[in-house]
């Protein structure tokens, strides 16, 4: 199949990772430059991203759309904490006893919860919030995380400081 541009329309494959028996996009390299346009700039019309990557409008539209189709990426928008009244992050580390990822699943349903990963090592789970202030961080802490059934211990890492975030690493 053929887009209008004289492009031949290859289908995005899942390729299957032996190792972890779990099946993932693998990207040629104009949808990967099509993510790397949208990451600087979600708005971006798909006209212009098509005149960039030598697609049409549509070939890029329908690139986008199977990839959020598949779950590869979103088109979200991002926001400072900061500027909307949320001056305190931090990330918590948990230790716990019994099915973790029963923990993760009650911890991801807190509001002030905005990432959650089951890890190996010190921690069993690792939560990242983000709340109005000091009280409320104290506030969830005593009521709602540390409540959890199995919870043993967390350790705060407060955020004194963001320096870097970045939403790139998906097109290396």
């Amino acid at each position: 199949m053929t887009n209008t541009d004289g492009h031949e329309l290859q289908p995005l494959p899942l390729r299957v990772n032996n190792n972890s028996r779990t099946a993932f996009f693998q990207l040629d390299e104009l949808s990967k430059l099509i993510i790397e346009k949208l990451q600087r700039d979600g708005r971006r019309s798909y006209a212009g991203i098509g005149k960039d990557v030598g697609l049409s409008e549509a070939a890029v539209r329908q690139r986008v759309q199977r990839m959020v189709d598949a779950g590869v990426m979103q088109i979200v928008a991002v926001t400072d904490p900061l500027q909307l009244g949320f001056a305190r992050q931090a990330m918590i580390g948990i230790r716990c006893t019994g099915d973790t990822i029963k923990l993760a699943d009650k911890l991801a349903k807190i509001a002030q919860v905005d990432y959650v990963v089951l890890t190996a090592g010190s921690f069993d789970a690792i939560a990242e919030v983000v709340c109005e202030d000091d009280d409320s961080l104290l506030e969830l802490l005593n009521t709602q995380i540390r409540a959890l059934p199995g919870v043993i211990s967390t350790e705060t890492l407060v955020y004194l400081k963001l320096v870097k975030q970045q939403y790139n690493w998906g097109t290396r």
